[in-house]
This record gives C-alpha cells, sequence and structure tokens, in this order.
C-alpha cells in the first residue's frame, strides 16, 4: 500500500531542501529582529529632523515592537485562518511595504505610523520561521535547527547597529529601511519556492478572541505611553499620565481575568501556574530590559558623549555579539553535564560584573575600555539564556508548547520595551539630579573650581578673547562641562540601576529543579 507524506516531511528527508528551507526562513526572523535595533544608532539624527525629545523618539523603536509582540500572540490564529505559508508571505509583503513607508516619512506621526505597519509584518515571522525550522529538521537534528535560529537571531542585533550607523553616515537614515526592499523580496521568494504547508496545518477557523486582543493592545500602548511620557510630563503630576496610568491597570487586570474564562484565549495565562515557566518569564522579562536596553543606551553614550559618528557607535556593540554567537552553542553543549541553576548563578554573576564595570566608565572612555567590559558581557548572557529557556519550558506538554513559548517570548518583548522606556527615564532623571548636584560647587569659594577658573580666564586671553567676552565663554564652557559630568553620571547609574536587577533574580534561581539529562527537558531557544 502506498503511504503519503506531507510536503514538509519529504523536505526533511531530503538533505539539500531543508538547508534551504531554512535559508528561506531565516531571511524573515533575520529582518524582523533586526529592525528592532537598527535604528537605535539613527534615532539621533530623527530627533534633528522631526524635532523631538529623546524621550519622545524612542517611539520609534517601541512603536514596532509593540505592534511586534500583539502579533507575535496572534499568529497561530492567523496561521489556521489562511495556512501558514500564506500567512508567513502576507507578513513579509507588510513588513516590506512598511519599510518603503518608513524610509520615505516626512514627520514624527507618520513615521510612528509606518512603524507600527513593519512590526505588524515583522511581529509573526519570528515564531512561525522557528516552527518551520522544528519540522523539516528531523528529531536527532532539533538541536541544530534551534542553533541555527538563535545564532542566526543573535547576529541580528550585532549586525543592525553596524548596518544601520553605516547606512546612516554615509546616505542617511531613511536607507536604514530601504535596505530591507531587496533581502526582503528575495527571502519571499525563497519562501514561495521551498516552503509548504503541512496536511495537519489546513484546519477551520476558529473564534478570534477579540475581548483579548483589545485588552493586550490597550493595556501595552498604555504601558509604553506611561512610560515614554512620565519623565516628560512630570509624571503624576498630569491628568495625562494619570488617565494612560489607569488604562493601563484597568486593562491588563481585566485582560488576565478575562482571558482565563477564555476556552481559546490569545495568552493562556493558566500556564504560568507552573512555577518553573513562572519564575521564567519573571528572569526574562530583566533580561529583555537589560539586553536591548544596553542595545539602546552604549550608542547613545558614545554618539553623544563620546563624539562617535554613528557608523562607530553602532560598532562598539559587535564584540558582544561576537562573544555570544560563539559561547551559545559551547553553553548548549555543557548544559547536559552542569547544574542548571550553578550555570544561571554564573550567568547572573558575570553579567552584573560586566554592568558594574560599565557604571564605573568616564568621559575618557576609548573602546578599548568598553570593548572587554562587552565581551565578559557577552561570556554571562548566554549561560543564563540558554538554561533559562531550556529550564523554563521544561515540564511543559507538548501540546501546551507553542503557547508557553509565546508567553516566554511576550515577556521577553515586553521587557524589552520597558527597557527603552526605563533606561531614557532613568537617564533624564538622574542627569537633572547631578546637574543640581554639580552647580551647588561652581563657586569661587571652592578652591578647586576657583584654580580652574583662572587657568581657563588664562587661556581664553592667550588666545586673545576680548575681555568683555571672557566671563561669558567662561560661563558657557562651565555649563557645557558641567551638562557632560551629569549626563555620565546618570549613564552609570542607569548600569548600576540593571546591576541591582540581576543581583536580584539570585533567589529565583533556586525556585528551578536541576536538569540532569537533555532527555528531561525540551529545548526551546529563541533570543
Amino acid at each position: 500500500m502506498a503511504q503519503s507524506s506531507s510536503p514538509i516531511q519529504e523536505e526533511t528527508a531530503n538533505g539539500v531542501s531543508k538547508w534551504l528551507v531554512a535559508t528561506a526562513v531565516m531571511f524573515g526572523a533575520f529582518m524582523a529582529v533586526m529592525d528592532i535595533s537598527v535604528v537605535n544608532v539613527a534615532l539621533p539624527y530623527m530627533m534633528g529632523n522631526f524635532g523631538q525629545t529623546l524621550s519622545a523618539i524612542t517611539w520609534v523603536a517601541t512603536a514596532y515592537s509593540i505592534a511586534a509582540v500583539i502579533m507575535l500572540t496572534m499568529s497561530g490564529w492567523w496561521v489556521t485562518l489562511v495556512g501558514r505559508k500564506n500567512f508567513y508571505l502576507a507578513s513579509f509583503a507588510i513588513f516590506t511595504f512598511g519599510s518603503i513607508l518608513a524610509a520615505t516619512a516626512h514627520n514624527f506621526t507618520s513615521m510612528l505610523i509606518y512603524r507600527i505597519i513593519q512590526g505588524i509584518g515583522g511581529g509573526s515571522l519570528i515564531p512561525i520561521s522557528q516552527a518551520i525550522l522544528r519540522e523539516s529538521f528531523p528529531k536527532k537534528e532539533q538541536g541544530m535547527a534551534m542553533a541555527i535560529f538563535s545564532m542566526g537571531v543573535v547576529l541580528a542585533p550585532a549586525f543592525g547597529p553596524v548596518l544601520g550607523g553605516w547606512l546612516t553616515d554615509n546616505y542617511g537614515w531613511p536607507w536604514i529601511f530601504y535596505i530591507n526592499i531587496p533581502v526582503s523580496l528575495l527571502g519571499m521568494f525563497l519562501v514561495w519556492l521551498y516552503v509548504h504547508d503541512p496536511a495537519y496545518l489546513r484546519r477551520g477557523i476558529k473564534k478570534i478572541d477579540w475581548g483579548g486582543i483589545v485588552l493586550l493592545t490597550l493595556g501595552l500602548t498604555g504601558l509604553q505611553t506611561v512610560l515614554e511620557r512620565g519623565q516628560q510630563e512630570s509624571w503624576f503630576d498630569s491628568p495625562m499620565i494619570i488617565i494612560f496610568s489607569i488604562v493601563t491597570v484597568v486593562s491588563l487586570v481585566t485582560l488576565v481575568v478575562w482571558e482565563l474564562l477564555q476556552s481559546e484565549p490569545v495568552v493562556n495565562f493558566r500556564l504560568l501556574k507552573n512555577i518553573q515557566l513562572r519564575m521564567g518569564v519573571i528572569i526574562v522579562l530583566v533580561f529583555g530590559i537589560a539586553l536591548y536596553g544596553t542595545t539602546f543606551i552604549l550608542p547613545q553614550f558614545t554618539q553623544q558623549l563620546l563624539g562617535y559618528p554613528a557608523f562607530q557607535a553602532g560598532l562598539i556593540l559587535m564584540p558582544r555579539a561576537v562573544t555570544l554567537f560563539f559561547v551559545l552553542p559551547l553553553v548548549g553543549r555543557i548544559f547536559n553535564f552542569i547544574d542548571s541553576r550553578a550555570m544561571m548563578v554564573t550567568g547572573i554573576v558575570v553579567v552584573s560584573l560586566s554592568y558594574w564595570q560599565l557604571a564605573h566608565l568616564s568621559l575618557s572612555a576609548s573602546d578599548m575600555s568598553i570593548i572587554p567590559i562587552l565581551i565578559l558581557m557577552g561570556l554571562g548572557m548566554p549561560f543564563m539564556f540558554v538554561t533559562l529557556t531550556t529550564v523554563a519550558v521544561s515540564s511543559i506538554s507538548k501540546e501546551e508548547m507553542t503557547s508557553a513559548s509565546g508567553i516566554y517570548n511576550l515577556f521577553q518583548q515586553v521587557g524589552g520595551n520597558v527597557g527603552y522606556a526605563l533606561i531614557v527615564t532613568v537617564i533624564e532623571r538622574q542627569s537633572q539630579v547631578h546637574h543640581a548636584c554639580l552647580v551647588e560647587h561652581i563657586s569661587l569659594l571652592n578652591k578647586n573650581f576657583t584654580v580652574f577658573y583662572h587657568q581657563a580666564q588664562a587661556l581664553f586671553v592667550r588666545q586673545g578673547v576680548a575681555g568683555v567676552d571672557v566671563k561669558p565663554k567662561m560661563l558657557a564652557l562651565v555649563q557645557h562641562m558641567v551638562n557632560r559630568q551629569a549626563d555620565m553620571m546618570a549613564y552609570n547609574d542607569t548600569s548600576i540601576v540593571l546591576m541591582i536587577m540581576f543581583i536580584v533574580l539570585l533567589p529565583l534561581v533556586m525556585l528551578f529543579p536541576v536538569i540532569k539529562s537533555p532527555k528531561e527537558a525540551v529545548v526551546v531557544t529563541e533570543v
């Protein structure tokens, strides 16, 4: 009797086809992740073009992330509705269309709308890429499939700032979006050619949880508005912030209650009864804040305070990414032989140490003082993240694995969004605090300042500055120096905050069990 097999099963049996499938879907995942970080080095240029503050311009990054994370939670329903291949291609097309629009944006409002369109297309590319990869490789090569996925996605945040910086410096910021077009078209062609839906995916339409989607959208959007605008609007002195805070709390609390009552919820919060998953999402939330927050803060620090051009500012993140790329597979191998809790503790301690070192940078910092710190961070993060991702879902049934992975990624993405907003708020507030403290010491009664004042005054006179102009120039020089020092101290404070957030996670690690063999864990790796 003849046996039939699905297209995916046929391709899995073909050693060449599975690699073509892997190449095809990696285009989508790579581009979707890269567009989260590619804009970071171009934000200072956009600030000037659109006339926005640093706090406001971060919406260019977070608008994409909010739309992407909402679509991530809905991707399973859309796959059921139109088929996985069709939805993947449609998402790719929307992402490409959004890229074209973003490159042509002429004002801040249109840029935000176009980035939302980009996020709607890009959000589903990541989980679907992972699902296709898992099905295209046989069980004995699942580790290799997830290693390909992880390393590809790790490279995206690394190349994003570097590529974005080079394009911005040489051609202008619109090219960070134009570059998506040829790559996306090639990816769409490869997906159309090599990816096929297995027969079991062709099911009827399921009921959509509109209430959950609306509440999730309101909650995440309200949360971001409060975090992004809070500092600028003096927090709860502003009626707008009070209103959005109420909307956020009510929406998120109602979301949890609503989803617990649904038979097919958009977000299955029932899975959080599992203590491993519950602790995992808490830790990965902090990990998302730190990972994406650092990706945002370092280019800003090097551009604004050290005077780096955009390309060099993006390049400064490469050592961490390269280290991650090589250490991730090594950690995956030794995971089977070392206490998982010991590995997570090692990762937390090493990453905390790297933040401690970042907190002691100065305005005289150079590449050689920053690169070793980022390499150390790149060494620590895989011990924490690979182990965490494996153990967090190890006791979840196969039937619930997709939902558990979705919740895990939801918290990671939310952590990234919170990271952008939190860091900007800390920098702006602490900069004001340090500025006020430094100004208190600007007085001729301060011996150190008096010596500096007379030396600078003599220097201006030697340069031929007229006597009447010396005092205004002195005041401008002092103000400039105070602002730079206050900003530097604020950046250091931010690193201390991130370090403390990691350290307080140590007690949670002990709630995880020890995974003694690879058979006891189901590895789901997403970065």
